[in-house]
C-alpha cells in the first residue's frame, strides 16, 4: 500500500501477474496476514518498503519471496527510476534468493 499503483502497471507489462492492495476488498486496510496468505496462496512475491514483511520472512519464513525496498521516502518518479534500474538484476537474484533489499545504493540477495 505504500508502493505506487503504478509499479503493478509496470509489472503487468513486464509479464508478471501483479496486484497492488487497491485491487483487494479491504484495499489499504488490508492486513499484513492477509497480504502474506495470498502471496502463499497465490505464489506471489511482495514487494514492499514495510519491514514487518522482513520480520515476518525472517521469523516465520513467510513470504517465501520478498523484494524489499529502503530507499527510504523518496518521490514516485525516483522510486521508478530506481526499479526500472535493477529490475532486470531483481530478477536475476530472485530465481537464486527468497529475499531482495534494493536500497537507493545497492541490491543485495540473501
Amino acid at each position: 500500500m505504500q508502493l505506487p499503483y503504478g509499479l503493478k502497471l509496470f509489472l503487468k507489462d513486464n509479464g508478471f501477474d501483479a496486484i497492488h492492495t487497491d485491487d483487494m476488498p479491504n484495499m489499504e486496510r488490508t492486513s499484513d496476514t492477509e497480504i502474506i496468505n495470498i502471496s502463499e496462496l497465490e505464489d506471489k512475491i511482495i514487494i514492499t518498503k514495510d519491514k514487518d514483511f522482513l520480520d515476518s520472512y525472517l521469523i516465520f519464513n513467510k513470504p517465501k519471496k520478498l523484494v524489499l525496498i529502503t530507499s527510504g521516502n523518496i518521490k514516485n518518479k525516483d522510486f521508478f527510476s530506481l526499479f526500472k534500474n535493477n529490475f532486470k538484476t531483481i530478477i536475476e537474484l530472485l530465481s537464486k534468493h527468497s529475499l531482495i533489499e534494493l536500497s537507493n545504493s545497492e541490491i543485495t540477495g540473501k
